[in-house]
């Protein structure tokens, strides 16, 4: 649990101070994410996984260069994939801990309901669309942005 929450939040801080751009739509134009291209806090984010890889699992020893897998948008498959795996030994922890105090395991089973969620939107999701590059962005203009895509896509307001 700790190693992949320590990863997950080492690489995020990183890939938000200083990520190249993604190539997100696979069409060679580049979006940048990260404060030192000329983001801001609240327009900063890490930017998903190019849609040249779809649903494949990109870990930075399948690239031929570290500027490949930055360029496709690894660090954003590392962060989600390692941040699930932590937040689901999380629950785990909280059900043992539960059940060696002798209580009712009531926290744990609270706290699935948001894991169950992120599941969702940063694993299902993109899974059902065919590709990680329709994850939500990690940054706060990128998940409003996705919240906007989505509704227009699926004509969540229309019905």
């Amino acid at each position: 649990m700790i190693p992949t929450l320590l990863n997950t939040t080492s690489v995020f801080i990183i890939a938000l101070i200083a990520a190249h751009p993604v190539d997100i739509d696979g069409i060679r134009e580049p979006v940048s994410g990260s404060l030192l291209y000329g983001n801001n806090i609240i327009s900063g984010a890490i930017i998903p996984t190019s849609a040249t890889i779809g649903l494949h699992f990109y870990p930075i020893w399948e690239a031929s260069s570290v500027d490949e897998w930055l360029y496709n948008g690894g660090p954003y498959e590392l962060i989600v994939l390692h941040f699930l795996l932590g937040v689901a030994c999380y629950i785990g922890r909280e059900w043992e801990l539960s059940f060696h105090l002798g209580m009712r395991p009531w926290i744990a089973v609270a706290y699935s309901a948001p894991v169950a969620v992120a599941t969702a939107v940063f694993l299902i999701y993109p899974i059902g669309q065919g590709s990680f590059s329709d994850g939500m962005p990690l940054g706060i203009s990128g998940t409003f942005n996705f919240m906007i895509v989505f509704q227009a896509e699926h004509n969540i307001l229309m019905h």
